[in-house]
């Protein structure tokens, strides 16, 4: 290996074209550990080259792992390159790795690069919104259309924008002016369908058929059925909207069955996952290294199934002024996985994390945890962590963060069940395209629930969703009271909750608290019939592995 000390600048820029050249060649052919030696030599031999280690990175993040390529990436975050397109990619690794604040960093820092296209401008918008913060990521979708940015991806996010600001007739209007340009566009077509509920005035069924019928049956091509699945979705929900439930059901059949095939469900993974998180209690049951009570505000835990009635939850809880809202963020998981040092990957990796609990020091996952996530409070001593999954890691931020309290927001088996059906989520949750695979889904969740009833009878709190709507008052009384808070009215009335809310509940929780959704299921009872059947049979078996 060369000596860097005694080489003179040329020979050094030549050393470091030579291996920048080999670095790559084995990137190219995916030889992971070749690349990796030849980065780390390179990294040697010039400290400051961004382009080496962001490459190092990325090769570690392949071979699985989380903590080290993370550090190269700070390592870069230090002196941030010019160069926009690095520097897209740096934010997006770090949020990756856990680092939030230094994501954050590095993306206030673009102001200074000076005057950027359009499309980086987008790009930026995207990044905020990756991090939860609707409003910077507003302003910035807003200025990139204002200075030609005119894809329609562009617009759409222009669009959820407005909706998760509450401006739903502004998103209505940008989402047709959208249609009218692009009108294959099934992205537009989702979101315009859900921005209301949907009347005999608003509907727009004949727009709907005539785009369908112009999208081939049976293609070969995944965008062909990833838009045909996008415009049977919306189908659905405005014949739903209608009432016309005998035509829904067909078209919510037609895009599940299509969702399905492009987005296969891991029966097996899932299984391996619970399996290992419910051995995980015994394993950080005691709480002797745990933090104490940690300075500054503490997080209020949201979690459930999606579509449990988790963000109506959230929304009336951080209507209170000493609770804020901090979104649908993911990173207690991704503090958890550094810990752990395993790189995102679904419930396969996931379970090797848990696997690894042995090895976590609990105080510094604690620690870690509210370093980056205390900003969201906004100066309140409290903040909502609404995540439904986080429901999985249950005992382990009993363990990191012992002060912390757990909402665990419970709604009927065939309610939750047939909400996560109809919702269209994309590609992230393959579980919700398939009657048996949500059956199968929802047995891997109580089975964890029940697991942290038995072995941690007091890490949570279980609120019922129906009570929540039907008893308003004396639920959310029941909450505060856990969470060491008196009722304020604003609580009551999380429809006056003028904060950004980026859900797919967005619509919904700019009303009145009402009881619609309660046994929502029953209009398609007789369609529903196989969904009763495989719940019982999946919570059998599961209570027989008990």
């Amino acid at each position: 290996m060369d000596n860097p000390a005694s080489m003179n600048t040329p020979n050094l820029s030549m050393a470091q074209d030579r291996r920048r050249r080999r670095a790559q060649q084995y990137m190219d052919a995916q030889q992971w550990a070749a690349a990796q030696a030849t980065l780390e030599s390179l990294v040697q031999l010039a400290p400051h080259d961004a382009w080496a280690r962001m490459g190092l990175a990325n090769v570690m993040f392949r071979q699985g792992q989380l903590r080290a390529p993370t550090e190269q990436l700070m390592h870069v975050a230090k002196t941030p390159p010019d160069d926009v397109g690095t520097m897209i990619e740096l934010v997006r690794g770090l949020f990756t790795g856990g680092a939030t604040l230094a994501a954050r960093a590095c993306l206030s820092r673009f102001t200074a690069i000076g005057e950027q296209p359009a499309q980086v401008l987008a790009e930026q918008s995207r990044l905020w919104w990756m991090l939860g913060e609707i409003d910077p990521a507003r302003s910035l979708i807003e200025r990139a259309i204002a200075e030609g940015a005119d894809e329609p991806d562009a617009h759409l996010q222009h669009a959820m924008m407005l909706q998760y600001s509450g401006e739903l007739v502004a998103a209505r209007e940008v989402l047709e002016a959208c249609l009218r340009r692009w009108p294959l566009f099934g992205g537009a077509a989702m979101a315009l369908a859900n921005v209301q509920k949907q009347t005999p005035e608003t509907q727009h069924l004949d727009f709907l058929h005539a785009q369908l019928a112009r999208i081939p049956v049976g293609s070969r091509h995944r965008g062909d059925n990833l838009v045909r699945a996008e415009f049977e979705a919306a189908l659905f929900k405005e014949l739903d909207d209608l009432g016309r439930y005998d035509e829904a059901w067909p078209a919510l059949a037609r895009s599940n069955g299509l969702m399905q095939a492009l987005n296969p469900y891991d029966a097996a993974a899932e299984e391996a996952l619970t399996q290992a998180l419910i051995s995980a209690p015994a394993a950080v049951a005691p709480a002797a290294s745990a933090v104490g009570h940690a300075e500054g505000p503490m997080p209020v835990f949201i979690v459930g199934l999606p579509r449990s009635g988790t963000t109506l939850l959230e929304r009336m809880l951080s209507n209170h002024s000493r609770v804020a809202s901090a979104g649908e963020i993911n990173d207690f998981q991704r503090q958890f996985l550094w810990a752990a040092d395993v790189a995102p990957g679904g419930a396969r990796a996931l379970a090797k994390a848990v696997e690894r609990v042995g090895r976590i020091d609990f105080a510094d996952l604690g620690a870690r945890y509210l370093k980056q996530t205390q900003w969201r409070a906004e100066g309140r001593p409290y903040y909502a962590d609404k995540l439904p999954s986080n429901i999985q890691m249950v005992p382990f931020i009993r363990r990191a963060l012992p002060h912390a309290r757990i909402l665990h927001i419970v709604r009927e088996p065939m309610d939750v069940c047939f909400s996560n059906l109809k919702a269209m989520f994309g590609s992230v949750s393959a579980y919700s395209y398939d009657i048996d695979a949500m059956a199968h889904y929802y047995a891997q969740y109580a089975r964890q629930a029940d697991r942290w009833r038995t072995a941690l009878p007091e890490a949570m709190l279980d609120v019922s969703y129906a009570a929540l709507v039907q008893q308003p008052e004396v639920i959310l009384r029941q909450v505060l009271d856990y969470c060491g808070l008196e009722l304020e009215p604003g609580c009551l009335s999380p429809e006056r909750n003028a904060t950004p809310v980026a859900t797919p509940s967005s619509v919904q929780v700019r009303e009145p608290v009402h009881t619609r959704a309660v046994g929502q299921w029953r209009n398609y009872a007789t369609q529903l019939s196989g969904l009763q059947s495989a719940l019982d049979r999946h919570l059998h078996a599961m209570r027989f592995r008990k």
